[in-house]
């Protein structure tokens, strides 16, 4: 790490694009990685886990994708901490090594008919290694980028970081669709289903060499010069009462359901589609790729919108119209499908990306200057990952385990609905408005506002 800082002394200052262009790039990867499992559970669950018992290899496939999520929160505190304390370019720098690392794993490893019981162990395992490092990407990619743009433009600039999830995800459904058209579905199965996760390797090289040309944050740069880095950062950011109520609110109120507006207007969506509605992969795979290139740009377009109109407007919007639209949307998805009028299935995935849009556009430069220069990746990362790993990764297991108990299709939309309300009433009522903090560091010039 002190060989990857001194590097940054002799690195030419980068400009905002290239900051955004490399921070972005190496989380779309990360996200790629981490969305190729999602991508392809329905049809792991007959290459990792016993085939006697579909509906349980479903579930158990949907419950490893969310392992992954589980460990998210410690990944924010491990490489949270090193980051206030070491520098936010080496942090983001050991994260995208990990996540490549474990993905190419992934594309190695024997499957249930030859290894037994060791494949889904070995497959679960390398899920918690992913979801480790990205426990860490995501708040320094977003706390790097926020803290070289100017303050009237932070939304803006930092909700290209938010695309790069839904990137990740619309690229991992390309890549996966590509290989098993060229290949078919019997050598997909055989081994065509490796290509995905090998390739990340080549995308991590590209990414880790974006990367390597950026130089450290200005902001931590110039708390590192005074002597102002945070000391133990995980015991200043949550061991206080004011710091624990801000992370309190920033879970509760923004980030929780933030993971679950985002999850169920896209990776439950593909699920409700294959699972529910018996769709075929190819179709329900199609329709939400199609949805995405669509909706996508709708979080750059509510992040710069942020800037005029303050973040927290579209962020409590966000969530009501989701809590409000989410069931008379998926009734029309099921009449639509019946139909096989597939332009109005992804129409009604673009309606709900617009939910993503407002709540999710905004939502970095919020926790950004929610929270103190010096603590703020620790701070940031924790309730982001509690919110959108533990909340938000378990969507598509909660939702499909009520409608498997209840018969009711529409059953899965009460968790989404109930944390969107909940997230939208803590926002409104418990916002804190007067965090008493240090001025954001001269490197930049940038005041810490109120949302």
């Amino acid at each position: 790490m002190q060989q990857l800082q001194g590097r940054d002394d002799s690195v030419r200052k980068p400009g905002i694009w290239t900051v955004v262009l490399a921070s972005s790039a190496g989380t779309v990867i990360e996200w790629y990685d981490f969305y190729l499992y999602g991508s392809l559970a329905i049809f792991f669950s007959t290459l990792f886990y016993p085939a006697n018992e579909p509906t349980a290899a479903v579930l158990i496939s949907v419950a490893t994708f969310a392992t992954g999520f589980v460990v998210r929160p410690l990944g924010a505190l491990l490489f949270g901490s090193i980051g206030d304390r070491v520098g936010r370019k080496s942090t983001f720098l050991m994260t995208l090594v990990l996540m490549g690392v474990a993905t190419a794993l992934v594309g190695i490893l024997p499957t249930f008919e030859t290894a037994g019981y060791f494949a889904p162990i070995a497959l679960v395992v390398l899920r918690l290694i992913q979801g480790l490092a990205i426990g860490g990407e995501y708040g320094g990619a977003a706390v790097y980028v926020a803290e070289h743009a100017p303050a009237n433009r932070r939304g803006f600039f930092t909700s290209f970081i938010q695309t790069t999830a839904t990137v990740g995800f619309f690229l991992a459904i390309v890549v996966v669709l590509t290989c098993r058209l060229s290949l078919g579905e019997e050598l997909f199965k055989q081994w065509g289903w490796r290509i995905p996760f090998l390739l990340s390797s080549v995308l991590i090289v590209l990414s880790l060499y974006l990367r390597l040309k950026l130089s450290e944050s200005p902001v931590f740069e110039e708390l590192r010069k005074g002597g102002k880095t945070a000391k133990s950062p995980i015991r200043e950011s949550f061991a206080t009462g004011q710091g624990a109520r801000y992370a309190a609110f920033a879970l509760f109120g923004a980030t929780a359901g933030l993971g679950c507006v985002w999850y169920t207007g896209q990776f439950y969506a593909l699920y409700f589609l294959q699972s529910v509605l018996k769709l075929d992969f190819l179709t329900a795979n199609l329709c939400l790729a199609a949805a995405l290139v669509i909706g996508t740009p709708l979080i750059v377009f509510f992040g710069a919108l942020s800037d005029r109109i303050g973040r927290r407007k579209l962020i409590v919007t966000g969530f009501l119209l989701a809590a409000a639209f989410y069931i008379p949307i998926y009734q029309g998805i099921a009449a639509a499908v019946a139909a096989q009028n597939f332009v109005l299935v992804t129409a009604l995935i673009v309606a709900q990306l617009v939910f993503v849009g407002l709540v999710y556009g905004p939502m970095a430069a919020f926790l950004v200057e929610l929270f103190p220069a010096k603590l703020r990746y620790t701070s940031l990362s924790l309730p982001y990952h509690l919110g959108t790993g533990v909340f938000g990764g378990f969507v598509p297991l909660i939702s499909l385990s009520l409608v498997a108990y209840t018969g009711n299709i529409y059953a899965g939309l009460a968790y989404p609905i109930a944390i969107a309300i909940m997230s939208a009433a803590v926002n409104v009522l418990c916002f804190p408005r007067a965090l008493a903090q240090e001025p954001e560091p001269a490197a930049t010039g940038l005041p810490v506002k109120a949302n």
